[in-house]
């Protein structure tokens, strides 16, 4: 088991002493199969036992040893069901399926840490905010402040089916409910219980003043509620917000609402145009700069020898099933890409799923006609950038990101789990440690101060979460 590293190893004594600390996220879901598809069939892959508790304790320790900032679980409501017009790739591929509830395993990793933060998605398009926001305080509450959500609008069809509609909102009117949906779940968190409220008083028998908690109310164009937010205040009341939109839309929503933006790796220059652009905006928005991070997704590949990397990298190529990864990218652009011949061009066009997804592969192309093929060839280790090489190699690319592209750090995808993260935490955060660019020890307090640095741990005054607070009154 990797220990946590308290105190950095020697290294160069010229490192700059302004170099940036990167964030670093597992990057992994309550399921079998994830992106890249078929690593659960390499026996040294331990993913199929993701249903039990010992999984994820051991996983929460091998993250918090190698001082993981969080781990992120993805999830999706709904199945792939585009790819031949039907889900049979993706139940035999384990292509995010079968998928378990990401919320459920949070008390457990955090019962054996300390300092680890999670990021679970949430889709708050099928979700009821008044219950939802009690969910997070909950785990808000049992994790010590270390909850962040990751907001999503959802992207499938089969969703909406299966929670008895007839198709999905259209893509931008999507994020229009949800900055509705964030209004009343900020009225509760922020705006239900004074601070000051819970007074704990045995000996008068009164545990929370009811003049100091309140009815929240809202009624708009697609909620309606009225009710007091059962939760008392967590640590953070509000959660630590991410989301991974970069749609027009999308950025819009992120710019106001995130603080954890998460950004494809396709390449540098993209990126870091991605990147200017989503800080410009939160400036617009009356927000810092800095009170936004922006993080790439990457594969990881690493070796104590470039042939050691080389040979893993092949063990991961593989693994792949060509067939999961197209059921991935034809839910994602909402394509059927088995009616395609292999070397047939996709015709992209405009669909209500994930526009990310297709701007993505825009953006990646740089004037190559995408078919069938080349996108099971080229994305055959999923999704972001892949980096594969010594530590030395992969740290001087992760240096090469956070200067070019002006990223604040990496999600690191599971491919082989747990075996990704121990080579990450093992191999590569001593490497970037004696560079400066992680950190030695965790700092204190909630995952919001841990990643942002806000004093008290609560949204600061800038966020729109702020004007949902009740102020005190001056008797």
């Amino acid at each position: 088991m990797t220990k946590s590293r308290l105190i950095r190893r020697s290294g160069n004594p010229m490192m700059n002493p302004m170099t940036r600390q990167l964030i670093l996220n597992a990057f992994d879901t309550n399921a079998v199969g994830f992106t890249p598809s078929g690593q659960w069939t390499d026996p040294r892959d331990r993913a199929m036992n993701y249903t039990t508790m010992e999984y994820w304790a051991n996983l929460a320790r091998v993250l918090e040893g190698g001082l993981f900032d969080g781990i992120f679980l993805q999830d999706l409501v709904g199945v792939l069901d585009i790819y031949g017009g039907n889900a049979d790739a993706a139940i035999r591929s384990a292509s995010y399926f079968p998928q378990n509830d990401p919320m459920m395993v949070i008390p457990i990793m955090a019962y054996v840490t300390k300092h680890l933060g999670f990021g679970v998605t949430g889709n708050l398009s099928y979700e009821d905010p008044y219950l939802f926001a009690r969910r997070f305080s909950t785990l808000d509450h049992l994790t010590n402040g270390r909850m962040g959500w990751n907001i999503v609008t959802g992207y499938l069809d089969s969703a909406a089916r299966a929670l008895g509609r007839t198709g999905q909102l259209p893509h931008d009117e999507r994020y229009e409910a949800a900055d509705e949906f964030m209004e009343v779940v900020y009225k509760l968190w922020e705006g239900s219980w004074e601070d000051g409220a819970v007074i704990r008083d045995r000996a008068a028998g009164i545990y929370a003043k009811p003049e100091m908690v309140h009815e929240v109310t809202h009624s708009g164009k697609y909620y309606k509620m009225q009710g007091i937010h059962r939760s008392e205040p967590s640590p953070q009341r509000t959660p630590t917000l991410y989301q991974a939109g970069s749609s027009e839309r999308g950025r819009q929503f992120s710019s106001r609402h995130c603080e954890c933006i998460f950004v494809g790796g396709s390449n540098k220059q993209a990126a870091g145009t991605l990147v200017a652009d989503i800080r410009r905006r939160a400036v617009e928005n009356g927000r810092h700069p800095s009170d936004v991070k922006v993080i790439v997704d990457a594969v990881v590949v690493l070796g104590a020898t470039e042939a050691e990397a080389q040979d893993k990298l092949a063990a991961h190529r593989r693994a792949v099933l060509p067939e999961g990864g197209l059921a991935m990218i034809a839910a994602a652009i909402g394509i059927d890409l088995a009616k395609l011949d292999p070397d047939e061009p996709i015709p992209f066009k405009p669909t209500e799923a994930n526009r990310s997804a297709a701007d993505g592969l825009a953006k990646k192309s740089a004037g190559k006609i995408w078919t069938p093929r080349l996108i099971a060839e080229d994305l055959h280790l999923g999704r972001g950038s892949t980096i594969v090489g010594t530590p030395s190699q992969v740290a001087d690319e992760f240096a090469a990101w956070a200067e070019q592209a002006d990223i604040d750090g990496f999600n690191i995808c599971r491919a082989f789990t747990p075996g990704t993260f121990v080579d990450v935490a093992d191999l590569l955060v001593p490497e970037l440690q004696d560079r400066g660019l992680f950190k030695t020890a965790y700092r204190e307090g909630t995952l919001r101060q841990k990643l942002i640095g806000h004093g008290d741990g609560r949204m600061p005054a800038t966020h729109p979460a702020a004007a949902y607070r009740r102020q005190p009154v001056l008797v």
